[in-house]
C-alpha cells in the first residue's frame, strides 16, 4: 500500500508480460517458461516459472514476481526491512515467502521501465510462491478463523520480540494511511464516497475514534503507561493474503491450516489489538454469519496475546475504524485507477453491509456477542 498520507502520490506499475520476462531473465538470470498477471493493489505482480528446475519438489520453480510501486519504492530501507521480517519469519516456521537472490546477490533490485512510467522507478523481487487457497474462496468455520486468530498473535509476537534489523525503526510509519491509529486521515477522503448514508456512517465512525480511540494512543505515547501494547504489525491479514490447505479428508467438516501469509508491505510499528481487529473485520467479509466471526478469531489471538479490559474496549471501534479506511481508501484509489476498480472494490462488495449492520446492531450487543463466543474456548478448547 502506499506508505505517504496522500494516496495519489504512487504510480503503479504498468509492465507487460514480455518485459517482466525479460526482467527476471536480466535480474535474476532465470529463463520464464510462462508467466501470468496476478491481481495486485498497489504493486504489480506476476506468477512465473522457470524453466530447466526439471526433478525439483512441487513448487519449486514457482515464483512471484513483485514489482512495488513508485512511491514505496523509494524508501528500499522499508522494503528491506519488509523482506528480512519474511525471512525471519520463514526460519521460525512461519508459512512466508523468501527472496530469491539477484545474479549480484542482491535481495532486491532498483529498474525502470513499464508502460508509460516515464523515469519512475521501481524495487522489484523475487519470492517463493506458496501453495494453497486464499481464504476468500473457501466457507470458513470456527476453526479456521481460531487458528487465523492464533496466527496473527504468534506472527506480531515473534516480529516484536525477536526480530532485530538495523533498518527496522523505518517501520515507524507516522503519516502511513493504513496504520489503524491515522482513521482520523479519512477525513482528506471521504469525499469519494459522495453524499450518501456511507458517508454519514463513516464520518459517525471517525468521530467516535477520534473521541474515544485517539486519547488512549496519545496517553500511551505521552506517559507510557501499557493501556495497549505497541509491537510490530503484519497489517492486511486479509482473506485474500492468507492460503490455506485442507488438513483432512471430511467434505462435511473439513479442517485447514495456514499454508501462506502473503503480502507484508502494510507492516508498521502499532498495537497488538490493531492486528486482532484487522483481522477479525476482514474475516467477516466473506461469511454468511458476519457478526459472529469475531469471538473465534479472539479466542485464538488471546490464546497467544490476551488483551487488556482497555484493549477489549477499543475493539469495536477499531473493527469499524479498519472497515472505514478499506472502504474509503478503496473509494478514493478507484477515482484515480479506474482500470482496477474491480480489484479495488472487492471490499466493498460486502464490506458496507457489514459496517452498517454493525453499527445498526450496536456497539454493546456486537461486543456482547464476541467476548461471550470468546470466553467459552476457555472452557472447552478450540477443538471441540
Amino acid at each position: 500500500m502506499s506508505s505517504g498520507n496522500d494516496c495519489q502520490k504512487f504510480t503503479k506499475p504498468a509492465f507487460g508480460e514480455k518485459e517482466a520476462t525479460e526482467l527476471v531473465d536480466r535480474v535474476f538470470g532465470l529463463k520464464v517458461s510462462w508467466i501470468r498477471p496476478l491481481p495486485s493493489y498497489d504493486d504489480q505482480n506476476f506468477h512465473v516459472r522457470i524453466s530447466g528446475n526439471k526433478g525439483a519438489p512441487e513448487g519449486a520453480d514457482e515464483y512471484v514476481l513483485k514489482i512495488t510501486n513508485s512511491e514505496d519504492s523509494q524508501e528500499p530501507d522499508l522494503i528491506e526491512t519488509q523482506t528480512q521480517a519474511m525471512m525471519f519469519l520463514s526460519t521460525e516456521g512461519f508459512p512466508s515467502a523468501t527472496p530469491y537472490l539477484t545474479k549480484d546477490g542482491n535481495i532486491m533490485c532498483l529498474v525502470s521501465g513499464g508502460t508509460g512510467s516515464g523515469n519512475k522507478k521501481y524495487i522489484v523481487r523475487l519470492l517463493t510462491y506458496l501453495q494453497g487457497i486464499p481464504v476468500a474462496k473457501i466457507a470458513t468455520n470456527t476453526q479456521i478463523l481460531y487458528e487465523i486468530g492464533k496466527l496473527a498473535a504468534s506472527l506480531d509476537k515473534a516480529l516484536s520480540e525477536k526480530f532485530h534489523h538495523p533498518s527496522v525503526k523505518s517501520l515507524h510509519r507516522g503519516q502511513f494511511i493504513w496504520n489503524l491509529a491515522n482513521v482520523p486521515l479519512l477525513d482528506q477522503y471521504i469525499y469519494a464516497l459522495g453524499q450518501n448514508k456511507h458517508r454519514k456512517v463513516v464520518e459517525q465512525v471517525i468521530q467516535q475514534f477520534k473521541k474515544k480511540v485517539i486519547p488512549k494512543l496519545s496517553s500511551f505515547r505521552a506517559s507510557f503507561r501499557f493501556l495497549l501494547c505497541l509491537g510490530i504489525n503484519h497489517g492486511d491479514l486479509n482473506d485474500h493474503n492468507i492460503l490455506v490447505d485442507s488438513s483432512s479428508a471430511s467434505l462435511e467438516t473439513p479442517q485447514y491450516r495456514v499454508s501462506g501469509i502473503l503480502d507484508f508491505s502494510d507492516m508498521s510499528y502499532g498495537y497488538y489489538v490493531f492486528e486482532v481487529a484487522i483481522t477479525i473485520m476482514y474475516m467477516m467479509i466473506e461469511s454468511p454469519d458476519p457478526l459472529s466471526v469475531g469471538g473465534h478469531v479472539l479466542a485464538g489471538f488471546e490464546s497467544v496475546l490476551p488483551l487488556t479490559e482497555e484493549e477489549r474496549a477499543a475493539l469495536f471501534l477499531l473493527v469499524s475504524g479498519r472497515f472505514s479506511q478499506s472502504l474509503v481508501i478503496a473509494a478514493h484509489t478507484a477515482l484515480q485507477y479506474p482500470e482496477n476498480k474491480e480489484y479495488l472494490m472487492i471490499t466493498a462488495k460486502t464490506g458496507w453491509k457489514h459496517l452498517m449492520e454493525m453499527c445498526e446492531v450496536g456497539q454493546e450487543a456486537v461486543e456482547k456477542t464476541w467476548f461471550e463466543t470468546a470466553k467459552a474456548y476457555v472452557h472447552r478448547g478450540p477443538a471441540e
